[in-house]
């Protein structure tokens, strides 16, 4: 009777808030996951964390003297990956950041090329821009990221004080005169002598994680690699 009447109360609730798959919506998924096996399966891994001189690394030759870098996912237009990051800056699904920086967690204890992490970073938002999606993206990565490999995290040793307009459609020069400057590095004591991994969503041209990278690096005696969720070719 007790079982029956909890199916009852599982399907009902099923119906109100419906838990489906933040990719292609089946509802044939765990009860503990955001995406079903399916879309797991199709994600497009990048493998670059197992890999030197891999594409984002070389985004950043020249422009930021990084230890390592990488990417868990390519990222293309009207994709499966375009799905889920739509769901995460936009529609509020705090879970799927979650499970996806418990996905990166797992591929960064996969490698040895990331084994000496003392901290995580995550990218800062504009304080206004923030508030107004509820959370930093980058910031519920990290927490995924820690909840596999126990790896702190340092929330508030940089910020992100001056407003910019969205880095879409400019070009690389426009992206860095939009974004230069406009980090700064708040508590660089809590962060002395460390090898700091900077956190955020997606890269592209690399231009604002190099600038808030060119802020890290003013640390001192500090060391600086990069991963994101996805990499986008340009």
């Amino acid at each position: 009777m007790m079982q029956a009447l909890k199916t009852i109360q599982a399907s009902l609730l099923q119906l109100i808030f419906p838990h489906v798959c933040s990719g292609c919506g089946s509802d044939l998924l765990p009860t503990d996951s955001s995406i079903c096996f399916q879309c797991l399966e199709a994600l497009p891994e990048t493998n670059f964390i197992f890999h030197a001189n891999n594409p984002v690394e070389k985004i950043f030759w020249g422009r930021l003297p990084l230890v390592q870098a990488a990417a868990q996912y390519y990222f293309t237009k009207e994709s499966l990956i375009q799905q889920l990051m739509h769901e995460l800056k936009y529609r509020g699904n705090r879970n799927l950041g979650l499970q996806l920086g418990r996905l990166m967690g797992l591929s960064l204890l996969q490698t040895n090329r990331f084994n000496d992490i003392d901290a995580l970073v995550p990218l800062p938002l504009y304080p206004a821009r923030e508030r107004k999606r509820g959370y930093n993206q980058a910031a519920l990565l990290c927490e995924g990221i820690t909840a596999v490999t126990g790896i702190p995290i340092l929330n508030n040793i940089v910020s992100r004080p001056q407003p910019t307009v969205t880095q879409t459609q400019k070009t690389r020069i426009e992206r860095w005169q939009n974004i230069a400057g406009k980090f700064r590095l708040d508590d660089p004591d809590s962060a002395s002598g460390k090898h700091l991994l900077l956190i955020d969503d997606v890269v592209t041209t690399g231009t604002t994680l190099e600038a808030c990278g060119q802020e890290l690096l003013k640390i001192g005696n500090g060391r600086l690699s990069i991963a994101t969720l996805c990499y986008t070719a340009h």
